[in-house]
């Protein structure tokens, strides 16, 4: 049987809520069934929540101190009420000691009384009760009782305080006290009156319940996300079905085709061999005949013929037989062909193939791809990709849709498509020429989903124009500069011939000077080449023949070589640059090579420049890398630049030049190339073709480029200056 008035029953003890208390979980019970609910854990009270399952720690002092449900009691009084009205027994009234004036007749939603007639004329009729709201002892008068009765007032219970209405909070200690309570035990406690605390926490539960609101449209979107994802999701295992069907109905399909092929060879090598065979038998059939001839036709001449009719026939009979007897011994009486036909269907490494056969894995969102986060206008930008399962692991084959696009946050949202590139090793290169200078968007997705960080922000600048340069935007003093280096933060690093590093700020001025003149550690001897990397630094430190490893601050880490022609050794080592791989490139000046380290200083790899011919170069001195990761080695010796793969296979060269001692290459391709004896700048297109020359010049020893804004900076060199020029 159905309860009545679900909404208030206790759901411990099935009846209706007496003096319900409130948990955090918001679920109320009766304050005598917490009481018994209450078990421990451990040594904390705790009721466990037989609706949500949550178990509620309860404070000290025990459910007592939990907050009354005021509301919830109230709809139990309303329902308790509704319950008489709707009932056909007779009420009595509240109103009357001794009931002599009749059953109720009215309920007054003000008094919470149910009223005989005598009771409800004097409501009527009196000064104050006439207002009072009266409804009927029906199913009409239920329904109103509902909307019609206010809660009652709520008074203080502490002695000689007077029945005052509890019109006060005490923040202090959370109780609703008295104006009598506010001067008294509660006087130096924080007290506001009750409006004022309901219509505060009436704001926040606002706020609350507009914070639920947009929680709920998030998660009503990420449901919904959810539901699309799952038809995806069924749109992709029809997608895979078909293709996993179709690759084995192929497979079938040349397997039966196969196997055509194998009985059809089958059926001619075996037609062969019998057609072989019974010429064979065939020709053993009519020796067999002849020879059975001739021995009958004997064996009747031996038994009918005369003397004189035998020597009439002469030899003809024993010759035509030896001569049929001599046949047969010309040829060989083995059969032509064996009867062993073999077949030869490899089927075991194909069975292990085929239980390899194909994969079916969750790429969402698992793959990584690699791209700078500036572009140039014009100039081809690429992105590398990666695809990776779900559980991060690399997927060896290609196949996959890849597409990229480039959209303009500003020129009405022009878009760029990308072309792909698939390596068919799990990785794919996406190349977009951006059209539009400003904030642009990259977008990259794989099977239809967004790879990680996609999409993301990428700068799109002005395409370089390096015929404007011409005099120094800053000029920064710097005794015997070597080399040049900048960091992704700004600072300026320069090797001087002086034997240390100075670091100075983006605007020039100088901030620590990193080292000392000599042989140990920190200590250096012609610093000429540094390269920089996240917080370490690589500085050759070319008179002791030895490269250092040293945070970006200057505090020394590691060191590696010595003097000599073996591996690992150098006469002067001068160029260092790090590739995407952490691996170390060091140009050997006076043993003409190259050499490739870890990032630990272990040799890897020796590019030998000696001998003759194209691949050969003579004094290496600075080093770069352009976008394919090819080496470009700026060969004083040679007036040259040689380009090789990072294994070490030579590609090209190029350049006509007069002591080329430093080399820079841009994210475009252009090269820029410091010529010593030439006292310029050289500067050539991606297509390698010498566009633009700096001049006036003092001995530029090397050449750098901001990578935040790719501005130029030339050690300068018997100036005693290192140049900033702007693109």
């Amino acid at each position: 049987m159905e309860k009545p008035f679900p909404h208030i029953t206790c759901a411990v003890c099935s009846k209706p809520y007496n003096d319900p208390r409130i948990l955090p979980c918001l679920h109320s019970f009766c304050l005598q069934c917490l009481h018994h609910g209450i078990g421990k854990s451990g040594s904390q009270p705790m009721f466990h929540c037989p609706i949500c399952e949550r178990n509620t720690s309860i404070p000290v002092g025990g459910a007592s101190v939990l907050s009354q449900n005021l509301h919830l009691g109230f709809e139990v009084e309303v329902a308790g009420y509704m319950s008489k009205m709707v009932n056909n027994s007779d009420v009595a009234c509240d109103h009357c000691i001794d009931g002599d004036n009749g059953p109720a007749v009215v309920f007054c939603c003000t008094c919470h009384q149910f009223l005989c007639k005598v009771a409800y004329e004097c409501h009527r009729t009196g000064r104050h009760l006439s207002k009072h709201n009266m409804v009927g002892l029906d199913q009409e008068g239920a329904r109103q009782l509902h909307t019609t009765m206010k809660p009652r007032d709520h008074y203080c219970s502490q002695p000689n305080h007077g029945n005052n209405n509890l019109n006060f909070y005490c923040e202090t200690c959370s109780l609703l006290v008295c104006l009598h309570c506010t001067t008294a035990t509660h006087k130096s406690h924080t007290v506001k009156e009750i409006s004022t605390v309901a219509k505060t926490h009436q704001m926040e539960i606002t706020g609350a319940l507009e914070d639920a609101r947009e929680v709920v449209t998030k998660l009503t979107g990420a449901m919904d996300e959810n539901n699309r994802m799952i038809e995806q999701v069924e749109i992709s295992k029809r997608n895979a079905s078909l293709a996993i069907n179709k690759a084995f109905e192929t497979l079938q399909q040349r397997l039966e085709e196969r196997k055509k092929t194998l009985l059809s060879e089958l059926e001619a090598i075996s037609l062969s061999k019998t057609r072989a065979l019974t010429l064979q038998k065939e020709q053993f059939e009519k020796m067999v005949g002849d020879i059975g001839h001739y021995s009958e036709m004997a064996s009747q001449i031996l038994q009918t013929h005369t003397d004189h009719e035998i020597v009439a026939l002469g030899g003809l009979i024993p010759t035509e037989l030896q001569a049929t007897l001599k046949r047969v011994q010309t040829i060989s009486l083995t059969p032509n062909q064996h009867s062993n036909i073999t077949v030869s269907v490899q089927t075991d490494d194909l069975i292990r193939k085929l239980s390899k056969l194909g994969n079916v894995l969750d790429f969402y969102h698992s793959s990584t791809w690699k791209s700078t986060s500036v572009a140039k206008v014009g100039t081809k930008y690429h992105v590398k990709v990666q695809y990776k399962t779900s559980n991060g692991e690399e997927y060896p084959h290609g196949g996959v849709e890849v597409k990229g696009e480039m959209r303009s946050k500003t020129h009405n949202g022009a878009v760029v498509y990308g072309e792909v590139e698939d390596h068919r090793d799990g990785t794919y290169t996406i190349t977009l020429t951006p059209q539009t200078a400003g904030p642009n968007q990259l977008l990259i997705t794989m099977d239809g989903h967004h790879v990680q960080n996609s999409p993301n922000d990428l700068d799109v600048r002005p395409k370089r124009d390096y015929h404007t340069l011409c005099s120094a935007h800053q000029v920064i003093q710097c005794n015997g500069p070597l080399c040049v280096a900048i960091h992704d933060n700004g600072d300026i690093y320069v090797g001087s011939n002086f034997g240390c590093i100075y670091m100075f700020d983006q605007v020039g001025q100088l901030k620590t000077t990193i080292g000392s003149y000599g042989s140990g550690n920190d200590q250096f001897s012609s610093p000429s080449g540094i390269s920089i990397k996240g917080d370490v630094m690589y500085v050759t430190d070319t008179y002791n023949n030895r490269v250092q490893k040293l945070t970006s601050s200057g505090k020394f880490l590691h060191k590696f070589g010595q003097q000599g022609s073996g591996q690992g050794q150098f006469n002067w080592p001068w160029g260092v640059i790090i590739d995407s791989n952490n691996k170390l490139i060091v140009s050997d000046y006076n043993n003409h090579r190259i050499q490739i380290f870890n990032e630990n200083g272990g040799w890897l790899l020796t590019i030998d420049g000696n001998g003759s011919g194209n691949h050969c170069f003579c004094s290496p001195s600075s080093l770069a890398l352009d976008h394919q990761g090819n080496i470009h080695v700026a060969a004083n010796g040679s007036n040259t630049i040689k380009v090789f793969t990072k294994e070490g296979v030579y590609v090209r060269m190029y350049g006509d030049l007069n002591c080329p001692i430093g080399i820079a290459i841009d994210g475009e391709g252009y090269s820029l190339v410091s010529e010593f004896r030439g006292h310029c700048l050289s500067i050539y297109d991606p297509e390698e073709n010498k566009i633009h020359t700096v001049g006036n010049l003092n001995n530029p020893w090397c050449t750098a480029l901001d990578p935040r804004d790719g501005s130029v900076f030339i050690a300068n060199y018997d100036a005693d200056t290192v140049l900033k020029y702007c693109v």
